[in-house]
């Protein structure tokens, strides 16, 4: 049996649009994600939601994707950055409309705190539009520093944001 000296971990990330074909860019994330080393294990269904933080912009559209990856953190974070730029994110408004937002919400049981990226995401707990597509892939997973699982955060959340399933 082949041995492998890197291990991989499953990442937990969201996928964010409210600008153009929403569901094209989730396509377009998906296979640069794989082109960037990524095995997309589980994939939610598509919800959309009212803009959160900015109100005035058309509704979002969420997705939460299971990957399993051999890049560290930063990597994964270069990664991300890079595909939400190569798909015309622009970042001139905090919260503001984006063709694709990729937000790494949870790295295996890690603990990243860098002025670059926090894991887990310092915000999940708060945001419904994150966990009910979390909860589609991961509900019994354990938050690795609220030891509390992702279905029970959602139960306390104190968002109150309505979250529906997308139509296509």
């Amino acid at each position: 049996m082949p041995h492998s000296s890197l291990l991989t971990t499953k990442v937990y990330l969201l996928l964010g649009s409210n600008e153009g074909n929403r569901l094209e860019w989730f396509d377009k994330a998906m296979d640069l994600l794989r082109a960037g080393g990524c095995v997309v294990v589980a994939q939610s269904a598509v919800y959309e939601t009212a803009a959160w933080g900015k109100e005035d912009q058309p509704d979002f559209l969420n997705m939460a994707l299971c990957v399993a990856t051999t890049l560290l953190p930063l990597q994964l974070l270069a990664l991300t950055q890079s595909i939400e730029h190569q798909l015309g994110r622009q970042r001139t408004v905090k919260w503001g409309q984006r063709t694709l937002d990729i937000d790494i919400l949870l790295y295996g049981n890690e603990v990243v705190d860098t002025p670059a990226l926090q894991v887990p995401h310092p915000q999940l707990p708060n945001r419904r539009f994150a966990l009910v597509p979390l909860a589609d892939v991961a509900a019994n997973l354990v938050h690795p520093t609220l030891h509390t699982t992702i279905s029970g955060l959602l139960a306390v959340c104190p968002d109150a944001l309505a979250v529906r399933k997308y139509e296509f």
